[in-house]
Formats: C-alpha cells, sequence, structure tokens
C-alpha cells in the first residue's frame, strides 16, 4: 500500500466459528460461548472518511476496508496467506505460469439480481487499465499481457490478456509467470464490476451507496459521499450469505483517539484504536489487543540532492545513530517494534523451514544502534566527501505522532559530529508532492503490504521506481530483483533466496534506514468475537464476526 494512505491502515481481518479465516495469528476477545445474541449489530469507527467505492479508483485503507465488505472477487486470503476459492471454484494454470482459466461460481448476483459473471471481471480489469480512470492501483497488473501497452495508450483496453470464455470462465494471460499473481487477486483492484451501473451513473459513480453495484457479503446504506456516519447490511443476494452472522456495522468517522475511548467507554462503540499515552494506561485491561505487522516505517536519503549521501559511510552512520528500540519503546509506546529490516515481520515465510522472512534476511548493522562507531563513520565518510560540516532538512507529515519521531530522530543524528538537522513539517499533500518530486534531503515515509510478498517491499527500492525517491541504485539489488521476478518467477526456493539477497544488500548498501513496524493497539467488546489479524491486508473482515450473548 504506498505510503501515503499507509497511516490510517488498520491490518484487521475477523472470522467466525465455521466462517472463513484470513491470513495470520488467530486470536479471540473472550471465550466463546457459541451462543449467539439476537442482535446482530456493531459500532465501529474509522478514521477517515469513504473517498469511493469505485473498485478502479479506491486507493485509501477505508475505502479499500469497505471494498472488501461489499465486493467479492476471485479469491479471499486464508490463514497463513493460503488462497480459499471465492468466486472462482476451479482455477487451471498452463504455459509455464502464463495462462490461468477460472471456473466461476453461478450463484453469486449483484444486488440488482442480475448474475455476476466473467464479462463483469473482464469490463473492470479493461476499465482500471485503462490510463483514462487513472487507477491509482492499476499498477499492480503490471504482469497481464499488454498492460504496459494499454497503460501508455499504445493498445486499446480491449487488448487486454483478460478475457470470457462464455458467462462462467475466465481467461487471464501474462506476460511472463508471476510468482504472487493469485494473491493479488484477492485484493480489490481485481474485483468486477457491473458494467450497465458504471455506465449509468457516469462520473457518479461509486460516489454514493445509492449509485454503487454490489457482490458482497454488504451493501452500503446512507453514505452520500461526504457522510461522517454510514451502515453496512447484509447482503441477500451474496451467494455465501448463510455464513454472515452479522446483520448490520454501524460507523461513524472517529480520528481522535480521545474521543474514540470516550465512545468505547460509553458503549458507543465495540472497538476503538488507542494512542501511545492511552497505551501505557490501559495496559492492564484485558480487552486490549496489539498487531503488529505489515508496514514499515522508514526514511529516505536523497542521494541525488545531496551529494554526501552518496557516502556509504554517511548513510551508515545516520542508521547507527538512532535508537530504533528507544523510539518504539519508550517514544511511541504504543506496542510498536523496532525493524528487524526494510520487509515487515509476520509477512511471508520461508517455503522450506517457515521462518520468518525478517529473521531469514535480518542485518544486524543494518538497524542496530551504536552511537560510536556511527561517530566514527561519519568523521570517515565526511572526510571521504569532503564534506566539513552537514547541514539536512528532515521532513515529514504535520501529524503529531510524525512529528514527534521527526524531533526524536533530529535530536538522535545531531549527536554525530558536524551533522545539523532541521525539521520540516508539511501537510499531507505538500510532503507528499515534494516527496515525489525528490525535493528533499530526508524524508520520513511508510509502506504498507498489498499482498503477502516480500516484493511488494523490495521493488520500490529497484532502480528507477517511483517510489524510490531517495534515488538509491544499486545493480546487485537490482540483479536480484529481476531474477525472482525472471527465471526463478516459478522456483519457489530458488525465488524466496533472491529475495533474501535483495534485502540483505539493501541493508548492507543502507538505501534506505528501516526506523520502526508500526502497531495498531485497539480496545474490543468482549462480546463480539472471531478475529484473526491479517498482516498483509487492510481489510478489517468484519463479514466474519458475530455477536455473543
Amino acid at each position: 500500500m504506498r505510503g501515503k494512505h499507509i497511516g490510517i491502515m488498520l491490518g484487521l481481518a475477523l472470522v467466525v466459528a465455521g466462517g472463513l479465516a484470513a491470513c495470520g495469528k488467530s486470536s479471540t476477545t473472550s471465550q466463546s460461548t457459541g451462543q449467539l445474541a439476537a442482535k446482530q449489530t456493531v459500532k465501529l469507527s474509522a478514521k477517515s472518511e469513504v473517498t469511493t467505492l469505485d473498485v478502479s479508483k479506491a486507493a485509501d485503507s477505508t475505502s479499500l476496508t469497505m471494498l472488501y465488505h461489499t465486493q467479492e472477487g476471485l479469491y479471499r486470503l486464508g490463514k497463513n496467506e493460503k488462497l480459499i476459492n471465492a468466486l472462482a471454484t476451479k482455477t487451471t494454470v498452463t504455459n509455464g505460469g502464463k495462462r490461468y482459466v477460472f471456473d466461476l461460481r453461478k450463484t453469486n448476483h449483484w444486488n440488482d439480481g442480475k448474475p455476476v459473471t466473467a464479462h463483469d471481471f473482464v469490463y473492470s480489469w479493461q476499465r482500471t487499465a485503462n490510463p483514462k480512470t487513472a487507477s491509482e492501483y492499476a499498477y499492480l497488473m503490471a504482469g497481464v499481457k499488454n498492460f504496459s501497452q494499454v497503460q501508455s495508450g499504445k493498445l486499446a483496453p480491449s487488448q487486454l490478456g483478460v478475457k470470457a470464455l462464455g458467462d462462467y470462465r475466465l481467461e487471464v494471460t501474462l506476460s511472463k509467470p508471476v510468482a504472487y499473481f493469485k494473491l493479488l487477486l484477492a485484493f480489490p483492484t481485481f474485483f468486477p464490476q457491473e458494467k450497465s451501473v458504471v455506465v449509468k451513473q457516469g462520473s457518479d459513480y461509486g460516489h454514493s451507496s445509492t449509485k454503487t453495484a454490489y457482490d458482497g457479503p454488504f451493501v452500503m446504506k446512507k453514505w452520500t459521499g461526504t457522510s461522517q456516519n454510514w451502515t453496512l447490511a447484509k447482503n441477500p443476494k451474496f451467494w455465501d450469505k448463510k455464513q454472515i452472522k452479522l446483520q448490520t456495522l454501524n460507523f461513524q468517522v472517529v480520528a481522535d483517539p480521545s474521543t474514540g475511548l470516550s465512545l468505547y467507554q460509553k458503549k458507543s462503540l465495540d472497538a476503538t484504536t488507542l494512542d501511545g499515552t492511552q497505551v501505557a494506561n490501559l495496559k492492564n485491561n484485558p480487552d486490549l489487543k496489539t498487531y503488529v505487522g505489515g508496514t514499515t516505517y522508514y526514511m529516505q536519503m536523497n542521494q541525488k540532492r545531496v551529494k554526501t549521501l552518496k557516502n556509504l559511510q554517511v548513510r551508515q552512520a545516520l542508521s547507527l545513530a538512532i535508537n530504533k528500540k528507544q523510539l518504539a519503546s519508550h517514544v511511541l509506546r504504543d506496542g510498536s517494534k523496532a525493524p528487524l529490516g526494510f520487509v515487515s515481520q509476520n509477512l511471508t515465510q520461508n517455503p522450506q523451514t517457515k521462518a520468518d522472512f525478517a529473521k531469514d534476511a535480518y542485518v544486524k548493522d543494518g538497524v542496530a544502534y551504536d552511537l560510536p562507531k556511527a561517530k566514527k563513520l561519519m568523521a570517515a565518510g565526511l572526510k571521504a566527501s569532503g564534506t566539513k560540516q552537514l547541514d539536512l532538512t528532515l521532513m515529514c507529515d504535520d501529524l503529531a505522532v510524525t512529528k514527534t519521531v521527526a524531533q526524536y530522530i533530529q535530536a538522535e543524528l545531531e549527536k554525530l559530529p558536524n551533522v545539523k538537522v532541521t525539521l520540516n513539517a508539511l501537510p499531507y499533500k505538500t510532503r507528499l508532492s515534494r516527496s515525489n518530486s525528490g525535493n528533499f534531503d530526508l524524508v520520513l515515509s511508510s509502506w504498507g503490504a498489498d499482498f503477502a510478498d516480500p516484493i511488494n517491499f523490495l521493488s520500490l527500492m529497484s532502480t528507477g521506481n517511483t517510489n524510490n525517491n531517495g534515488g538509491f541504485s544499486d545493480a546487485q539489488y537490482d540483479a536480484a530483483i529481476k531474477r525472482s521476478e525472471n527465471q526463478d518467477a516459478n522456483r519457489p526456493t530458488a525465488r524466496y533466496q533472491d529475495l533474501v539477497t535483495a534485502e540483505k544488500r539493501l541493508m548492507t548498501q543502507q538505501g534506505v534506514i528501516p526506523l520502526y513496524q508500526p502497531a495498531t493497539v485497539e480496545l474490543w467488546n468482549s462480546k463480539v468475537t472471531g478475529y484473526v489479524w491479517n498482516p498483509a491486508g487492510m481489510s478489517r473482515g468484519y463479514q466474519w464476526m458475530a455477536v455473543e450473548k
């Protein structure tokens, strides 16, 4: 998930007994009685408004979370990234992993009663790939045949490698094997769309609850496009409706943790997210739940703008001067963890040993704290660069938490000889624009996984990637990434090792400075049961929750 959206990512998915699990570590809010309450309603909050329910255009976490619950795609993610059939009942892969044929479920319908068919997937994918749509997540389709030509306008969207083989068979052709392709299909960008509704509503499509088509567990109610409150109601047309226990989910926007806690204590919310101070005060509360994984906050160093940052010793010194453990435990105080590397923990596992990728690729000096060593490296690096004084500006969002983190980093870096750091806290959109244009020295960035594969992080630092704002470039790193996506794409163990090699190279070259893995700490009503944390997704799988007596 693009760093510009990750500030409100929460990364939960929920299940009921006998329902579907989501990828991650299971937990329950209480000892399950198995007896459900007559009123299956929950009261929940979101940190921002829904911006759109248009599958092609949704990019923020609140909107994407709503799409997970109002739409259904080919797959759902299960425990430990296991793919579970949703609308796909059978998948046939041929031609060395470049041709997929999906047999589709014939029992799902749009909320207007029309059947969901292969044509709805074809239309949706072509619409997303069409450059006129300006889909922020269209790049996830890069492996589909002719995608780049469609995006550049050289080919019509109809030439995208997706077509219907009848109403209930879908064929997808890739330009080359994509090891994580099935994982992508559980992401909302790949969900179907009902063409007749999109065409009828035109520019209004997806901008209110009455101007959207639904094929998932719930339909949205009382949403006008700018609403601070909205409702998800159980969809009677959904093929798996017997597994849906909840009847209603009432949402309200609550941006301030203090307000959320007050509403929770008044029983006006069944769950609320806490900040660091609240966590410290409520650490013994039995309703407290903590989740870490799928996201990394990091600092980019602009090697194109600041020539001194091209020096490896200087970059290493900056990293070693920051005590990441202290940042997590004493500054943030919200359950966040010091990172093991750029790729987050709890994302994916070694295909043979089941070890966490972050542990397999761990490079101690890439994330360690060693101020004496940092001082020596900085002195040597400045001398080698012919620099007497290193004056840097650290750019961040003007949110309270990011400014606090930036102030801590400023103090840590100024312990180095001849280093001066000035802070520049900007509104999100301004910071983002300057980051993307390379108008910074140092910048605080973040990334949350769109799917459970290390490539989702590691591709960001490839030479020329649009998210590589600091201009890091390393031939060995690029070569490892390319091997994983080409000759080793169909060799899981070899591909995994390619990505481990890439992560280790990124850390030994200090291409970025990982700072911390943010935690989500929440209070949950003990009568709302059955959730599983999904570290690689943005979805709260509310459809699989139940309220017990």
